[in-house]
């Protein structure tokens, strides 16, 4: 079996363009993709895109794999975290816990107060916002506070929060 060189030529051609087909496009030979920057003189430059998207999972059988790190943390606001430990500095700090957000403080009296709270604050986000910040109060006969005091309590640890971000950038 004899081949003329132009059979040759249109197999490497469509193979090539197969090839190109799958990845993207003729720049990204190998996968990836391009990303275009403006250089500081306003040139456009188109150069290739190393970061690659997680591995997605695609069979029943990936989802049995264990492939999650094992040293993922959740990230907590460390403002929201301060100011909950400031404005709660009457109350004794049992247990706590940076990785998931959790403090939980024992029985104590506010000053000037007669009554005594127990508090379990939760910071569930990164973010400097009222949604990251959860506030449980209880009396010490375990009845929940009233929505008012719950809501001065939230109120001033994010103005203590916000305090706290101000000081670290001298704004």
């Amino acid at each position: 079996m004899t081949y003329g060189r132009f059979t040759v030529k249109a197999a490497i051609l469509a193979g090539l363009v197969a090839l190109t087909g799958c990845s993207g496009g003729l720049g990204n030979l190998f996968g990836g993709s391009t990303q275009t920057v403006q250089t500081a003189d306003g040139t456009v430059v188109a150069r290739p895109d190393r970061a690659r998207r997680p591995q997605e999972r695609s069979t029943i059988w990936d989802l049995f794999a264990d492939r999650d790190n094992p040293n993922t943390t959740v990230e907590v606001n460390s403002y929201l975290w301060n100011a909950s430990l400031d404005v709660l500095s009457f109350l004794p700090v049992q247990t706590v816990d940076p990785f998931t957000g959790v403090i939980v403080f024992g029985y104590g009296v506010p000053p000037g107060g007669g009554q005594a709270y127990r508090a379990t604050v939760h910071v569930s986000d990164p973010a400097l916002d009222a949604r990251s910040l959860n506030v449980a109060l209880q009396t010490r006969g375990g009845r929940a506070v009233s929505t008012a005091t719950q809501h001065a309590i939230e109120d001033a640890i994010l103005g203590r929060a916000r305090q706290l971000r101000i000081q670290d950038y001298n704004l």
